[in-house]
């Protein structure tokens, strides 16, 4: 039988500064394919290229990945600061209506860092532009200095709500992360609940209320060394199951038309 497929959301970018491309960690596909099971799938994320329906018909889920760009604050109604850093409007013109399609029909995507931010701001939430600025709050961008090891060491722990979505997928209330991003939940969104904290009150897990499919989604990057990592490996493992099985009801639905 056919792996099922896993879209992974690509970002754009330019290859010595001029040829763009769109592009998708090569840990986004190992993650996908070694621990999920599934056939990873980089996704142009452009409004030129591919559509919502298209995506939803091709995959059977999606990787919502980190990305330098972040989402564009008048998709939740504020000003752009030069706090905000850079954009990729096209990424938002696919991603953001693509949650909440998935949402309403139950299909399976699993928000990675600026994916968790899309997650939010998808269901009505907000953003802070940048977490390191705000009083009593820790600096959780990436090391600007250091190997790859350095940069995704884990830095800090996650606490999660008792009887929680995550509590119970882990068995335990507490993990220990790495941290590499500059945005963050302001204000959660519609159905959005915040199920994870840094120590500084950051939100740090969260899934969607009441949504049928698998949501889960985190700020940091469970991706690096997913197959081994033993906090990453069992978000993947679920994500992967919960594909699988929207990917076997959807052969059954063809079965039935044909």
């Amino acid at each position: 039988m056919a792996r099922p497929v896993i879209g992974i959301i690509g970002n754009h970018y330019l290859i010595n500064d001029e040829y763009p491309t769109h592009a998708g960690g090569t840990m986004n596909s190992e993650a996908v394919a070694e621990v999920c099971g599934a056939v990873p799938m980089v996704i142009p994320a452009d409004p030129r290229f591919v559509s919502v329906e298209d995506l939803l018909e091709i995959c059977d889920g999606f990787l919502l990945t980190g990305g330098r760009p972040n989402v564009h604050p008048e998709e939740y109604g504020e000003a752009v600061t030069d706090a905000h850093g850079e954009f990729d409007r096209a990424r938002d013109a696919i991603v953001l209506p693509l949650v909440r399609a998935c949402v309403e029909r139950g299909q399976p995507f699993f928000g990675v860092c600026r994916g968790f931010q899309e997650v939010n701001v998808a269901m009505g939430g907000t953003l802070f532009p940048e977490i390191r600025d705000l009083p009593g709050r820790l600096n959780h961008r990436m090391p600007p200095d250091g190997t790859l090891d350095e940069k995704f060491a884990l830095r800090h722990i996650v606490t999660f709500a008792k009887n929680g979505r995550f509590h119970q997928l882990y068995g335990t209330r507490e993990v220990m992360t790495n941290t590499l991003h500059g945005q963050g939940i302001k204000t959660p969104g519609k159905r959005i609940v915040i199920d994870g904290h840094a120590p500084d009150g950051t939100p740090e897990a969260i899934y969607v209320e009441g949504a049928p499919g698998f949501t889960l989604s985190v700020q940091w990057h469970p991706e690096y060394r997913a197959a081994r990592d033993p906090v990453s490996r069992p978000l993947f493992e679920a994500f992967g199951a919960a594909v699988r099985k929207w990917a076997a009801g959807q052969r059954n639905v063809r079965l039935r038309s044909a």
